[in-house]
């Protein structure tokens, strides 16, 4: 019997790419044998005609299923809504830009036949993107798994294949700050790797600006770390036995030679220093403190308007 999997495709003000999506995409799943198709779209608010062509997409083929948003909740909150409502054995998250090629799905499908759980798309060329966003998200990368034990693998996207059982796995974590990314990882489960070139986009602009990517750069860091908070700590002891030290050298040289007048630019300086050390120290603990916060109100990710087609 053929096996049920489940595509899920986040849209926001994606109208410009919904018929070259489905240009790329319905031939390689038609192609892939053994496999039955549900096409989980999740319209994330969008202001422009994305719903009205997903759910005449809806209409014309019964596979595609429309989840609309009352809001923009964001893509996290998306891929949110698509896990939970799949029915699949396997499910697929994959941008509709086609910046991640279609055509690797039929490969992961295979290595998901062969006993992955899990089967990663990896960018080994990111030519298509800016130079400072591909050097951020090295740094990123790279500092996130320095202060992390959860290891997120480095150029993988939301882009993957996961079985059954790790969806079942995400949809246990109650967290409503979700980084999935980060949450991928956390599941663990049997992985492999696939590598492939980064496209361009195939039509529209991306919704992420620069201060929304480091918004999400440290929700990533303070979802699956509390080592900035000891940082501060140390730095705070550092300080501290600096500060003994200067007074015990200030005792000493008054009991040798006796009380000199201090300079007021290094007072000044001093000032400056640690004023600024301990704003920075309440403002990452505002970061924890306001995540926890949003996590006790216990709100909804995300709130369904309206359902197109049969989801599950």
């Amino acid at each position: 019997m053929s096996r049920l999997l489940s595509l899920i495709v986040p849209f926001y003000n994606e109208a410009e790419a919904i018929d070259r999506f489905c240009e790329a995409v319905l031939p390689v799943l038609d192609q892939i044998p053994g496999t039955r198709w549900e096409i989980i779209c999740v319209d994330d608010g969008s202001t422009d005609t994305t719903l009205l062509h997903l759910i005449a997409l809806s209409q014309r083929d019964p596979r595609f299923c429309i989840i609309e948003f009352s809001r923009n909740f964001g893509k996290e909150a998306a891929l949110t809504a698509g896990i939970n409502a799949a029915r699949g054995d396997a499910l697929i998250p994959i941008d509709a830009d086609l910046q991640d090629p279609p055509a690797l799905i039929a490969d992961m499908v295979a290595a998901w036949q062969q006993g992955a759980e899990v089967v990663l798309a990896r960018r080994t060329d990111r030519a298509s993107d800016g130079v400072l966003k591909r050097q951020s998200a090295a740094w990123f990368y790279r500092l996130h798994n320095r202060v992390s034990k959860t290891k997120i693998p480095e150029n993988v996207g939301d882009f993957r294949l996961m079985d059954r059982c790790v969806a079942d796995a995400l949809k246990q974590l109650p967290e409503r700050q979700r980084f999935m990314k980060g949450l991928f990882a956390w599941v663990g489960f049997r992985t492999v790797t696939l590598d492939y070139a980064r496209a361009p986009r195939a039509a529209g602009a991306t919704k992420f600006s620069g201060l929304a990517l480091w918004n999400f750069a440290l929700e990533g860091i303070t979802s699956f770390s509390t080592l900035p908070l000891k940082i501060w700590t140390y730095l705070g002891a550092v300080g501290a036995l600096g500060s003994m030290l200067y007074a015990l050298f200030i005792i000493l040289r008054t009991l040798l030679s006796g009380s000199v007048v201090p300079g007021y630019a290094s007072t000044f300086v001093a000032v400056l220093f640690f004023g600024s050390v301990q704003l920075m120290s309440i403002g990452l603990l505002g970061e924890y403190i306001g995540r926890i916060y949003l996590e006790t109100k216990q709100r909804p990710t995300y709130l369904i308007r309206k359902i197109h087609g049969d989801v599950g």
